[in-house]
């Protein structure tokens, strides 16, 4: 079963909150130039615009924050980590909504860095001053999880669901998160819960949803066809897609795509559509959704989109073309091990 939901780091980094005001005492040039750069996955011109920021008595907390961020985007975690740590030398006594933010990056840079241990700690240390963050406990569990925990990962797991017990994204991201570590019976748990308490104001979409990650695909079609009568959101169109390759019928699934793009361009979507192709075999239109969904800037899938268009090209026989892409991916992504093992192999082509 393929889960159509984000791995682990990326769920770690996505969390913190991309603010810059508030707390800043004027001057915001270079800071706001250099969040628009790491926007722009130029990492070492961010760092010098945050190097200006300081000379230029920009806000110092900010900048640091800065230049933690443009040190995870270039996968130097170890620098990511001192820089946010300096950052939070800037802080008051009584920590802010920034403080935490800060914080969840933090956490990201160990546990990119390997270090659990360190990454549990920041989550302890934001429960102890907020004790009902659901997405610290939740990630708490996801270390816990990593370091094989199960009992520990469950405990805090129960205690982010009891906080909101309608938050059916958390759901979905504990079981993939379980399902990543060999504990998909353990995620399964928080999904057949709520289907099995029967809530008549669980919508068409949610029960989908449920039934979808549990592998009932026949029952995930029908709530999600029904769905699509009240809401043709792309979230629904995205799965009801997603179904139908499940089920097998990967034609249907593209017309379900394809029929939403006719009238409303969505990166997601464009993504999906270009996995079908690749599936059924039609490499030419695989490439030209993938294409068409990078064209759509700012999107929060470019990297994978950006992967899935050399993917393509391989397919297509044009490994020049491929190399070429792999070349300006590895730049904008270097700790992507996977991609570094595919250059390997488009270097023999």
């Amino acid at each position: 079963m393929k889960y159509n939901r984000k791995k682990t780091a990326a769920i770690l980094s996505a969390l913190a909150l991309s603010v810059l005001s508030g707390c800043s005492s004027g001057k915001t040039e270079n800071l706001d130039q250099g969040m628009a750069l790491v926007e722009q996955l130029e990492y070492e011109d961010a760092m010098a615009s945050f190097d200006a920021a300081i000379l230029n008595g920009e806000d110092l907390q900010l900048a640091y924050r800065g230049m933690g961020l443009a040190y995870m985007g270039l996968s130097r975690y170890e620098e990511a980590a001192g820089s946010l740590q300096r950052a939070l030398s800037y802080s008051d006594e009584r920590p802010d909504q920034m403080d935490y933010d800060i914080n969840y990056y933090l956490a990201t840079a160990y546990y990119k860095q390997g270090n659990l241990d360190g990454a549990k700690g920041v989550y302890e240390a934001i429960l102890a001053l907020r004790p009902k963050e659901k997405t610290a406990w939740y990630l708490k569990g996801v270390i816990e999880l990593a370091q094989g925990d199960t009992e520990g990962a469950s405990a805090d797991f129960d205690r982010a669901v009891s906080l909101d017990l309608q938050d059916y994204d958390l759901r979905i991201d504990i079981f993939c998160s379980c399902a990543e570590n060999g504990q998909q019976e353990l995620g399964q748990g928080y999904l057949q819960t709520v289907l099995d308490d029967g809530d008549s104001k669980l919508s068409d979409y949610n029960t989908g949803r449920m039934n979808y990650y549990l592998g009932n695909y026949d029952a995930a079609r029908n709530a999600l066809e029904s769905a699509m009568d009240t809401d043709g959101s792309s979230e629904v169109v995205s799965l009801l897609g997603q179904t139908y390759e499940q089920l097998g019928d990967y034609n249907y699934a593209a017309s379900v795509y394809s029929n939403y793009l006719n009238q409303t361009p969505d990166a997601q979507i464009y993504n999906q559509l270009g996995l079908c192709d690749l599936h059924i075999g039609d490499y030419e239109a695989a490439l030209a959704a993938f294409q068409a969904g990078i064209a759509m800037e700012g999107s929060q899938i470019m990297q994978t989109l950006r992967f899935n268009e050399i993917v393509a090209y391989e397919y297509l026989g044009q490994f020049d073309q491929a190399r070429l892409k792999m070349e300006e991916y590895l730049t904008a992504y270097p700790d992507d091990a996977k991609a570094q093992r595919e250059y390997e192999f488009l270097q023999t082509r």
